[in-house]
C-alpha cells in the first residue's frame, strides 16, 4: 500500500473510495507533492475495479486554502503529461511547469472514469476551486465560501479558469472583479453545488449519495460521465481553459517584469543615495 505524506486514501465496501487532503495545518495548501500524491490516489482508484464512486474531501478546517507557493521542500517531478522544459528560464519553464501540475492535471481528473463528488466545507480560496471544480458533483457545508483573489496577483484567475461555466457569466466577473467570497447558498442558487447540509451531516450525506451512485452500473455511469463532459467540450470548455491559462501567462510575465523594474528602480535610489552621502 502506498503511504501518502499529504493525501488519506481509503476504501468502503460499499465501491466508494474517499480521497482526503491531509494537510490540516496549512489548510490543504496544494504544494508539489500533495499535487503528485492527490494524482496517485485518484489514479489508484480509477485502476481499482472495486471502486465504483470517488469523494474528494479536505481534513482540518477548510478545504483548500489554494496554492502553496512558500514550501520550498526540494520534490522529484515524475511527470505524468508530456509538458517539458521545466528548468528553462523565463516565461517558457513556468509556463511548461504549470501547464503539468496545474492545467493538464486538471484535465485528467476531470476526466477520471468514474463519477467524482467534492466534499466541501469552511472556506475554499482560489487553487483550491480548482481541485473542486474538476469534480462531477459538489456537496457543501452550510458554513462554506468560495473566493478567487488571483486578480489581486495580477492574473485573470486559477490556472482551470471554469468560473464561467459554473456560475454564469456575470457572477463570474463580479467574482473575479471584487474578490467577494461566495456563500455556499449562493452558489447553490446559481447551480454550482448540488446540495448543501449542515456541517455535522458532511460526511455521512455525501457517502450515503456515493453509496447510491456506486449501485449502479459501472459502464452507464462511465457513458454518461463522458456525454455530460463532451457537451462542455461542444460549448467550447476546453478550448477557453487553454485561452484562459494562455493569458494567465500573459498576467505573469506582466508581473515578473514590473518587479524586476522596480527592483532595478530600487537599486538606482540606493546608489543615488550612497552617491549623495559620499560627496
Amino acid at each position: 500500500m502506498t503511504e501518502y505524506q499529504r493525501v488519506k486514501y481509503e476504501t468502503f465496501d460499499s465501491g466508494v473510495a474517499r480521497v482526503t487532503l491531509n494537510r490540516p495545518e496549512a489548510r490543504n495548501a496544494q504544494d508539489m507533492r500533495m499535487t503528485y500524491e492527490l494524482n496517485d490516489a485518484l489514479t489508484r482508484a480509477s485502476f481499482d475495479d472495486a471502486v465504483k464512486c470517488i469523494i474528494l474531501a479536505g481534513a482540518g478546517p477548510h478545504f483548500s486554502s489554494g496554492h502553496d507557493t512558500r514550501n520550498r521542500e526540494p520534490y522529484e517531478i515524475k511527470a505524468v503529461g508530456i509538458s517539458g522544459g521545466f528548468s528553462k528560464p523565463g516565461t517558457e519553464g513556468h509556463l511548461a511547469l504549470e501547464e503539468e501540475i496545474y492545467l493538464n492535471m486538471c484535465r485528467r481528473w476531470q476526466q477520471l472514469p468514474k463519477p467524482t463528488i467534492a466534499q466541501v466545507h469552511g472556506k475554499t480560496i482560489a487553487g483550491g476551486l480548482m481541485l473542486m471544480w474538476v469534480c462531477d458533483l459538489i456537496v457543501a457545508s452550510e458554513d462554506a465560501s468560495f473566493i478567487d483573489i488571483t486578480v489581486d496577483f495580477g492574473v485573470n484567475g486559477v490556472e482551470w479558469f471554469a468560473h464561467p461555466w459554473e456560475f454564469g457569466i456575470r457572477k463570474a466577473k463580479e467574482m473575479l472583479y471584487t474578490g467577494e467570497p461566495v456563500s455556499a447558498q449562493e452558489a447553490y442558487n446559481l447551480g454550482m453545488i448540488n446540495h448543501v447540509v449542515p456541517q455535522d451531516s458532511l460526511d455521512a450525506f455525501t457517502l450515503r449519495m456515493a453509496e447510491k451512485i456506486a449501485t449502479r452500473p459501472s459502464f452507464s455511469l462511465k457513458l454518461a460521465k463522458m456525454s455530460c463532459n463532451q457537451a462542455l467540450d461542444a460549448q467550447g470548455f476546453w478550448t477557453a481553459q487553454q485561452a484562459a491559462f494562455n493569458l494567465q501567462h500573459v498576467g505573469h510575465s506582466q508581473t515578473r517584469e514590473r518587479m524586476y523594474a522596480a527592483r532595478i528602480e530600487e537599486m538606482k535610489a540606493k546608489l543615488a543615495d550612497g552617491s549623495k552621502a559620499g560627496k
